[in-house]
């Protein structure tokens, strides 16, 4: 009499268990994590071996491998390191001719739903004849999707540089609604000749402030943002990676340029608690540093080293951003702590690295909202060859 109870558990645990083992969804994201170019003889085709590996943010699109000039562009085959189930078009590993140009690869998600477009380029590495680098910031535009704006130079060989780097992608996350214009970094049309910037710093709203990152200093550095990092515990000062090829072959002696300074009215700590007698600055400078270790690994400086490390053979700083209203020009030598070799400039072993804040102690999310400063026509003067 027993036996029907017995059989209506058995289908019951069947069931249950059934749903226990039920299939996972299927990946929706669909992105290039890596990419690199296998070469058997690396620093014939790289200036170094490390050049030959990417790390590809997840704010990126483009992809540029710089080779030497000797390189043949018209048969190379980088491989890609996607999110897991993702398919890629072209096919990783396949040979592609980039003597034309960028080649486009499109990687779709494991479900088919998603899918997103990059621009894969090889390039031959150009260098800066000139013995000053001009920064003037009047190349800007909407990111992909129209939530912030991005800055980029030119290459001497015309191609895009991709060089400018915010902490804009951060914002977005924390304030997702802020129109454009309401980020920390932005362009105003009316600088000292042309367009400038302007870094503001600004509340992160409520989830900034469950996050502890209660303010968003603008800045605007040479180098790339992992917006990924930035929200993760502990990630923050990871986010900013500080500095990118030195190419001029030549070594920096003199930083100058123009700006304007505004602070805001209350300097808080990073509890968003008034901080008496405390006023805030901006801090203007720019590093000089090795770009790999003694064991050829690759190195950047991050918001915790990048004026520490000792990678580090020269920086100039600006003493102190003083308030003004009027562009104000500043002019700082780079002080060296040991002789530049001429080696490794020969063949790119350098980064250089220029930033811009509103707030000297933003990335201890410490300052003043409100703090405001704006930069114009930049240089970096080199050693003269003549």
């Amino acid at each position: 009499m027993r036996r029907p109870y017995v059989l209506f558990i058995s289908v019951v645990c069947c069931a249950t268990l059934s749903s226990c083992f039920k299939e996972e969804p299927l990946n929706a994201e669909c992105d290039i994590e890596e990419a690199y170019i296998h070469a058997d003889n690396p620093e014939e085709m790289f200036f170094n071996a490390s050049d030959s590996l990417i790390k590809v943010l997840y704010t990126e699109h483009d992809i540029d491998f710089r080779v030497r000039k000797e390189t043949d562009l018209t048969a190379i085959a980088p491989c890609f390191r996607i999110t897991e189930g993702a398919t890629i078009v072209p096919a990783s590993g396949s040979v592609q001719d980039f003597s034309k140009g960028p080649v486009k690869y499109k990687v779709t998600s494991e479900d088919g739903q998603w899918s997103r477009e990059y621009n894969v380029s090889v390039n031959i590495q150009t260098k800066i004849v000139s013995d000053t680098i001009y920064y003037d910031f009047e190349r800007y535009a909407l990111n992909s999707n129209n939530k912030y704006y991005i800055w980029s130079d030119l290459n001497p060989d015309g191609t895009e540089a991709n060089n400018w780097a915010t902490g804009n992608p951060g914002f977005a996350i924390s304030r997702s609604t802020a129109k454009p214009e309401e980020y920390p970094t932005t362009p105003v049309v009316d600088g000292l000749d042309g367009s400038a910037v302007k870094l503001t710093t600004c509340d992160t709203g409520p989830f900034g402030a469950m996050k502890g990152m209660r303010i968003a200093a603008g800045n605007l550095f040479i180098g790339r943002f992992d917006a990924t990092s930035a929200i993760k515990p502990g990630g923050a000062m990871k986010a900013t990676m500080f500095g990118l090829k030195y190419t001029t072959g030549k070594p920096p002696v003199k930083f100058m340029g123009y700006y304007k300074y505004k602070r805001g009215e209350v300097f808080q700590d990073k509890n968003g608690k008034p901080v008496e007698n405390k006023q805030d600055t901006g801090d203007i400078y720019a590093v000089l540093y090795r770009n790999t270790d003694d064991s050829g690994s690759p190195t950047v400086l991050y918001g915790d080293n990048v004026l520490t490390s000792p990678q580090i053979v020269a920086i100039a700083r600006v003493g102190k951003v003083e308030e003004t209203d009027r562009w104000t020009e500043f002019e700082v030598s780079f002080n060296y702590n040991q002789e530049p070799d001429g080696q490794l400039l020969a063949n790119y072993g350098y980064n250089l690295a220029v930033v811009f804040t509103s707030s000297i102690e933003g990335a201890s999310f410490e300052g003043a909202i409100g703090s405001t400063l704006y930069i114009d026509k930049v240089r970096v003067i080199c050693e003269s060859t003549e």
